[in-house]
């Protein structure tokens, strides 16, 4: 193996970090899907290539690619010898025209509630989705449903812990080496567990913590690395990480501190990321939704927010799930509850503008109001 090659991880680490850079040379007017195959294994004839022998360095690699790239805009193709085959082929989805065609698009969580609500709303605007969970058989149902509905590639199911750093970094390289990079990655995955300071143990705490406070780091950690590279190499290209917060991160939440704790930390670690990604062209965002009282958060029958919060006594008087309901409505100006469609509208605004990172933005019917 070349040295430089060797010393940047392998293979494997170098086609991660070429992916998306050839993604960006094989674009003709979109961005295209982009898949690796390794060295050694049958690939179609490349239209043009390049040999990693050559270069003393994965920065003399990318200007050798820029160099040899023919003027044919039709060439899908380009083999780096001594590394493998990238292939470019359209996003394959029904998506001509819509706000979000062309791009790559993360949703952690997607397999059911909220996140999958959000998926099928961003898929609906042209999106590639990237349907990531836990749930792998379930997250296979809802991508199954997607490329039904909007084309055979529309979504794709992979399974990830957020909470754990492998996962997340085995979640983001295949997603390097199978689709050419990322475009917006919303970082919906998320728990609760209601309980005062006598209830709470230590392990809810920090699982809690972990899933809505640590995750996001590790996402954007891991996520934010192919945009990057894209956008080191394209001046046109711009990127975008939302986290899919809560009115709890606006206002601190009686005996539901653990998820409000982290809520509140993950709009500084927003703010903290967006100045650190500006240079790279990457915003970074939160939506802090109202309560969406269809999805299984709360209204599961055995572990759902409602539940929770009558037998925690969190509601004054309350004797039923529907008194702990109609105590929450009442909260909202707007009396409803936030959907899924209402936060996909607020990640589109996010995602168009092109003059705002690190904020918070409520969606929440009014129920909470910026100073």
């Amino acid at each position: 193996m070349i040295d430089w090659i060797e010393q940047a991880g392998g293979l494997n680490s170098v086609a991660t970090r070429l992916a998306p850079v050839i993604r960006s040379l094989l674009q003709e007017t979109d961005y295209p899907l982009v898949r690796y195959i390794p060295a050694g294994e049958t690939a179609a004839a490349a239209g043009f290539a390049v040999d990693a022998e050559k270069a003393a360095s994965f920065s003399e690699l990318i200007s050798q690619l820029k160099a040899a790239k023919p003027l044919d805009r039709t060439v899908t193709s380009v083999m780096v010898n001594g590394i493998g085959t990238f292939i470019a082929r359209p996003s394959g989805t029904k998506s001509q025209g819509k706000r979000l065609h062309g791009k790559n698009v993360l949703v952690t969580g997607a397999a059911q509630g909220f996140g999958e609500g959000i998926a099928r709303e961003l898929a609906g605007a042209g999106a590639h989705l990237i349907i990531a969970d836990l749930n792998l058989d379930q997250a296979k149902v809802v991508a199954d449903s997607l490329n039904e509905e909007f084309g055979e590639s529309a979504a794709r199911a992979l399974k990830v812990d957020v909470g754990s750093e492998e996962s997340v970094q085995t979640l983001m390289e295949t997603i390097a080496l199978e689709f050419g990079g990322l475009d917006l990655l919303v970082s919906n995955a998320g728990v609760l567990r209601a309980g005062g300071l006598e209830e709470m143990t230590l392990a809810n705490f920090d699982f809690v913590t972990k899933i809505n406070y640590t995750a996001f780091f590790l996402v954007t950690k891991y996520g934010s690395r192919m945009m990057k590279q894209q956008s080191a190499v394209d001046p046109d290209y711009s990127a975008d990480i939302v986290q899919i917060n809560s009115k709890s991160g606006l206002e601190g939440s009686n005996k539901n501190f653990a998820y409000a704790g982290g809520k509140f930390g993950g709009i500084g670690l927003v703010q903290s990321f967006a100045k650190e990604l500006v240079e790279d062209r990457i915003k970074v965002n939160a939506i802090c939704p109202g309560n969406y009282y269809e999805g299984p958060l709360w209204s599961d029958p055995e572990r759902g927010l409602f539940v929770q919060y009558l037998n925690a006594g969190k509601v004054p008087g309350a004797k039923t799930v529907q008194d702990v309901y109609d105590f929450y409505v009442a909260k909202v100006p707007m009396r409803r509850g936030c959907s899924p469609r209402n936060v996909a509208k607020a990640i589109l605004y996010c995602v168009e503008q092109d003059y705002e990172t690190g904020q918070a933005i409520p969606v929440t019917g009014g129920q909470n109001m910026l100073k």
